[in-house]
């Protein structure tokens, strides 16, 4: 049984004026999210800027998550490092404050080999007994998670059931599918592919786009999975300029500025990240309101 099925958002972690987490805000956006659908809150991803918080912020946000959430919908906690000792003390963290089950993303930086790999996620998968989701994004992490290696996990490690896919790689996506019999549960990592990630045998997808457009996402899934493949794909195109407007620059400086936009005040970035240009903000904007999202609330 899948950990989920549907759209999972990649939470932001709101900030104070004085750059410190915004728990109470953080709660806000969590109610927002299940009152419109939410199937699933991924939180201290990329999205939420995990790689700039504290070990005892991150803690402190799945802790809160968890608690906040109170079992209404999956919370998955963000667990990844390039260090293995790293993750396995963050995923026992998780386990411990009562997540449903981490996404733990592949090596950074070290550029670790496909042996490496395998090793890597076994031994955080063997340190927790909750699901592990492998989370492949060469483009951020300089290191890709290749078929063959997704097989032989999912072959020995009863803990890891899925993926998150961000390769970009329809061709490799569908040979993962391929070499294990489909016997993983694959969520797309890119909200232009949605649909396409779908139809290899998709159950969701853990999206940036979720944050401004919950309802819209959860329906481009639920359509699909329940045979209206037509609307899903209409979903798809219509949202598809936003989706990009949301990428002008590095995830997820577009994303806090739509929802600052929206005013849900969720504060700036941390450092290095820094605010959006003015004329992709202006375009983000444009984007925004060509498709009549101007309030949320």
């Amino acid at each position: 049984m899948a950990v989920f099925k549907g759209s999972g958002v990649a939470i932001v972690t709101p900030f104070t004026k004085n750059n410190e987490v915004n728990y109470e805000k953080l709660g806000e956006l969590i109610e927002f999210h299940i009152s419109q659908g939410t199937d699933s809150i991924i939180v201290c991803g990329t999205t939420g800027e995990a790689s700039t918080l504290t070990h005892e912020e991150h803690i402190e946000c799945i802790r809160f998550t968890v608690e906040k959430v109170n079992k209404r919908i999956p919370v998955i906690a963000g667990t990844g490092s390039n260090c293995t000792d790293t993750a396995i003390y963050l995923s026992k963290e998780a386990e411990k404050h009562g997540a449903d089950a981490l996404l733990v993303v592949s090596p950074y930086y070290n550029k670790a080999t496909q042996k490496g790999l395998i090793a890597h996620f076994t031994a955080i998968a063997n340190s927790v007994t909750i699901p592990i989701i492998l989370y492949n994004v060469p483009g951020r992490t300089g290191c890709n998670i290749l078929p063959q290696t997704v097989a032989t996990l999912v072959e020995n490690v009863d803990n890891i059931v899925g993926i998150k896919e961000a390769s970009g790689n329809i061709a490799q996506i569908a040979e993962i599918m391929q070499l294990t019999k489909g016997k993983i549960d694959l969520y797309s990592g890119c909200d232009e592919m949605i649909v396409p990630i779908l139809s290899l045998g998709g159950v969701g997808v853990i999206s940036v786009l979720a944050n401004i457009a919950p309802k819209p996402t959860h329906d481009m899934v639920e359509k699909y999975l329940s045979g209206d493949t037509k609307t899903s794909l209409e979903l798809q195109l219509k949202y598809l300029p936003l989706i990009n407007a949301l990428f002008y620059e590095v995830n997820p400086i577009p994303v806090k500025k739509a929802l600052n936009l929206l005013g849900f005040e969720v504060g700036d970035l941390r450092m290095p990240l820094t605010e959006m240009e003015l004329e992709n903000a202006k375009k983000l904007m444009n984007e925004m309101n060509a498709i009549g999202l101007n309030t949320l609330r």
